[in-house]
């Protein structure tokens, strides 16, 4: 190894030891004799990385059934004329129980070939089946129980699930995001007392979760049993509304 050949390697270890070793500032000279500019080296700040959620109750406002008329006909065509009859009737009993029009959307149409089958026999052609399935909003929760029996008095014999919502879900929000914001403080205040340290301010925050529509679930068979004392009982029960949020703070020694 020639003399050069050490000398380089020699300058190259000394700088690494001075950029490592050395404080915040660095002085670098500046071309044709300017004064030294300084360069600070930033230590990164410890920092809290923290999740929290906030979460209230409240009653629904709202509320969605999903049903349907099945009819079966020896012909694909006499099979469809039976369901569309029923279905209008259908229609006309949720306009005289006060449901708009723009509340009710088809949600499935069907026709499906129906067979027997035999063992050790090809099957059998019986006939067609057609399924005609709606879905309704119901905004009056009072009303919920006497739809529902309306609607099966006029021909509806499938009622595929309930489900309850808000309309405007802004306000449960709110008041799950200040619980949330709380929650997270509380707990970052927590950590920083138990680390011996001052807490700092918050670099970031994100927010997850919110209000979703409760999907419909299947009636009970014992809820759906109407007897002589009145329309079929429903209950509405109560929404949780949750707000998820992370929050990262500075911490100072």
């Amino acid at each position: 190894m020639t003399r050069n050949t050490r000398a380089l390697m020699l300058g190259g270890a000394l700088m690494a030891a001075v950029a490592m070793s050395a404080p915040a500032a660095m002085a670098q000279s500046q071309p044709e004799g300017g004064a030294p500019m300084m360069v600070h080296a930033m230590a990164s700040q410890p920092a809290l990385n923290l999740s929290a959620y906030g979460e209230v109750k409240v009653a629904p406002d709202m509320a969605t059934i999903s049903f349907g008329v099945v009819t079966e006909a020896t012909t694909a065509a006499e099979a469809m004329q039976m369901n569309a009859t029923r279905m209008n009737q259908v229609m006309a009993a949720l306009r005289r129980a006060g449901i708009e029009a723009r509340d009710v959307q088809t949600s499935g149409l069907n026709l499906s070939a129906q067979y027997d089958y035999v063992q050790n026999e090809p099957p059998r052609l019986r006939g067609y089946q057609a399924s005609n399935q709606v879905t309704v909003i119901i905004n009056d929760l009072t009303k919920v129980g006497t739809t529902a029996d309306a609607v099966v008095a006029a021909g509806v014999n499938q009622i595929n699930g309930i489900g309850f919502g808000l309309k405007d879900p802004s306000a449960a929000e709110n008041q799950a995001r200040q619980i949330a914001v709380r929650n997270l403080q509380a707990k970052a205040s927590l950590y920083a007392q138990a680390l011996g340290v001052q807490l700092g301010g918050i670099r970031s925050l994100t927010e997850g979760g919110g209000y979703s529509p409760q999907p419909p679930v299947m009636y009970a068979r014992a809820e759906m049993a109407m007897d002589s004392g009145g329309s079929t009982p429903v209950a509405a029960g109560q929404l949780t509304v949750r707000i998820d949020i992370t929050g990262v703070y500075d911490l100072n020694r």
